[in-house]
């Protein structure tokens, strides 16, 4: 018995039944008691194999112990405390755990090119190692390698490809610029084809140009698709110059012992907030000269005379193509912070099982997980985790067959998802990381214990690959789309087809359903899937009216901008309507009838959650008081028996002790949860 936990039944909180197996010959007791310590008695959810629901989450578990049985085997490349390290040592080690992939025979960029859900799953996997090297990966094969693959042609994949993938090559995808960002369509650095010798001439017309942020420049980058406008004498040889906007152009950064070639300045950015293992520059361009060929024309070719062409008869059309190619970047982003988030819950929920403090008079102290302020904070957090993941699965799909088919409709179907997603995901993880710190109390703010540098370093996921605001304005965008697209008689495509149902399907069928209370329509499928629905469709009907009635007399972009909360609540909400279809498809397919109890009960939480959450359901009166009362107990319920199942529901995340690496929330039962944390103090065994 773990003598730190004086109440017995609860020391193998923190047990995989696997683990538990092995050490007592019988399967895991897991919290078998059907009134919790705290004294609210709770019905208890079914005790269910963790391996199994394990298994059920993940159809790769053969990439995952493959990939974390090499760390395993290379414990120097996993630090317990990241923040100790320069920026310098921070930057090597994680060279040095890309080179250990590599040299096992990994090949990302062949995986980012045909196995596109090993290279998404793969990001995942790799957040909770280091998540400095999820992004040096990701900008080495999904920005780097993919222009290259994506934007590029046969004669630019044959030259480069193989080198980038066995880091040979290390490059930049040098779009962002001191003084622009998410408007890449305003970047000012030039590309001017010199016709005599047959060169474009790349320069960095002023300081607010300076390609910034640039991540494998400060140190790594011998290469770099830079994107610049693209400008080509007039065909009307009036010596002016035909602007052709925003195209990428390989150019060469550095010689091969390191040294800037002329006309090339590039400086380090320095100490970061977090991901300082990424080397992040500036670059000044001085009329640096490259082949004509090093235009990566996928989407427009300038021949030997100057003229310029393009399969896309516009340039709005030629720039939406070539930012459209590099959505995967933002499908591998919500893969990685799904994963921090997974890291992230199961740290704060075993610690919560384990950690006890205060406790009836004269009796011991209880689980800090047995208070209902702890399990509100906690179960929605794992819940969301869930409804993350398999909304995950449901864009992998998705992306897929979108590369395979190239359908039109697909394409921006998952640039819409991507986009979302991306948005929410990385926002919700980097609020929920803050609220696992908190949850761990003290202890929580131990850099050992992960949660500081997770957070540190997730916080910029926020902003990189797409502003988070300004991606849900392109789903909002794609939203009225398709509403306007409705009223014209076209049909309804993709994720976003709910719309045609909205009169239908989403309202209430009869006014007593906005004041029913019974926890069998509290907990229906198809009651809280219609009020996700109408939520969304309500917020696009309304935005669609006051946006009519202010362009009138505002102007497109004032009238926009004067809608802009609307806008991005219509897009949340869209993306959680998704998520909770998602998540309800998963508990319906689950084969185990215990594992989806817990599951079903998790996508419950996910959604009331959220009804009860936003004030619009009240006001436009589809909740009446009493009802949200009723949910709000009902959430609370939930939570209760959720905590019975929380540890093992972390455990089927799949994530071992030496890749978690957080003292505080290790799972095997016969280890002491403050053992390793005294340890990591100095204090002897």
């Amino acid at each position: 018995m773990n003598s730190a936990n004086p109440s017995g039944e609860r020391g193998h909180v923190a047990c995989s039944p696997k683990d538990w197996q092995e050490h007592n010959g019988h399967a895991a007791p897991f919290f078998q008691t059907n009134e919790c310590s705290a004294g609210i008695a709770h019905k208890q959810l079914p005790r269910f194999d963790s391996v199994i629901m394990e298994h059920y989450l993940c159809d790769m578990t053969g990439l995952r112990d493959e990939v974390y049985g090499l760390f395993r085997a290379h414990p120097e490349l996993l630090v317990a405390e990241e923040e100790g390290m320069s920026k310098e040592e921070h930057r090597e080690l994680v060279r040095n755990c890309l080179r250990m992939l590599l040299n096992e025979g990994y090949s990302p960029l062949s995986f980012f090119s045909r196995d596109f859900k090993k290279y998404f799953y793969l990001a995942e996997l790799l957040s909770l190692v280091d998540l400095s090297l999820t992004v040096k990966m990701g900008v080495q094969y999904s920005l780097w390698g993919g222009s290259i693959v994506n934007l590029g042609t046969e004669k630019h994949r044959r030259q480069y490809f193989d080198a980038i993938d066995r880091f040979k090559l290390p490059g930049c995808f040098a779009m962002t610029e001191l003084r622009h960002g998410s408007n890449v369509a305003g970047l000012q650095t030039e590309a001017v084809l010199d016709l005599d010798t047959d060169e474009w001439v790349i320069h960095t017309p002023d300081d607010g140009a300076i390609k910034w942020w640039i991540g494998n420049a400060a140190e790594d980058g011998k290469m770099a698709t830079v994107f610049a406008r693209l400008k080509v004498p007039s065909s009307a040889a009036t010596g002016t110059l035909d602007d052709y906007g925003v195209h990428a152009i390989v150019v060469p950064l550095r010689d091969d012992h390191g040294a800037c070639l002329p006309g090339v300045e590039i400086h380090d950015c320095g100490y970061k907030v977090g991901l300082n293992g990424v080397d992040n520059g500036a670059i000044r361009f001085t009329r640096v000269r490259v082949p004509r060929e090093n235009l990566l024309d996928r989407f427009a070719t300038v021949d030997r005379s100057g003229r310029y062409s393009s399969p896309l008869p516009s340039q709005a059309k030629r720039f939406a193509a070539t930012l459209g190619e590099l959505t995967g970047g933002r499908v591998g982003l919500t893969f990685a912070s799904i994963g921090v988030l997974k890291g992230a819950v199961t740290i704060a929920v075993r610690y919560s099982a384990q950690r006890q403090q205060f406790g009836p008079p004269h009796g011991a102290e209880i689980s800090i997980l047995d208070y209902p302020s702890q399990q509100l904070k906690l179960m929605p957090m794992l819940a969301t985790a869930y409804a993350m993941h398999f909304t995950r699965e449901v864009l992998i799909e998705k992306y897929v067959e979108m590369k395979r088919t190239k359908d039109d409709v697909l394409i921006a179907d998952v640039h819409s998802l991507s986009a979302g997603l991306k948005a929410y995901t990385t926002n919700y993880t980097n609020n929920a990381l803050s609220i696992a710190r908190e949850s761990c109390g003290g202890h929580g703010y131990a850099s050992v214990n992960r949660l500081g540098a997770l957070r540190s370093d997730h916080d910029i996921f926020q902003t990189f690959e797409g502003d988070n605001t300004v991606l849900l304005q392109q789903v909002a965008a794609l939203l009225l789309k398709e509403y306007k697209d409705q009223f014209a008689g076209s049909p309804v495509h993709a994720t976003w087809s709910y719309l045609k149902q909205m009169a239908a399907d989403s309202l209430p069928t009869n006014p007593l359903v906005s004041h029913a209370t019974e926890p069998s329509h509290l907990r229906n499928t198809g009651f809280l899937k219609r009020a996700l629905r109408y939520r969304t469709a309500r917020l696009l009907h309304t935005l669609a009216a006051r946006l009519h009635k202010h362009t009138k007399k505002l102007g497109q972009f004032v009238a926009w901008n004067k809608c802009l909360l609307h806008v991005l609540a219509l897009s949340k909400a869209h993306i959680e309507s998704i998520m909770l279809d998602a998540f309800m498809k998963a508990v319906q397919e689950c084969p185990d009838p215990d594992c989806r109890k817990s599951l079903k009960a998790m996508a419950d939480v996910f959604a009331l959650d959220r009804i009860h959450a936003d004030i619009m359901f009240r006001n436009d009166d589809y909740i009446a008081p009493e009802k949200a009362k009723a949910i709000m107990k009902m959430i609370e319920k939930l939570c209760g028996e959720l905590r019975g199942v929380a540890v093992p529901l972390c455990n089927a995340f799949g994530i071992p002790d030496h890749i978690l690496r957080a003292p505080i929330a290790l799972s095997t039962i016969h280890h002491d949860p403050y053992g390793d944390y005294l340890h990591a103090a100095g204090f002897d065994d």
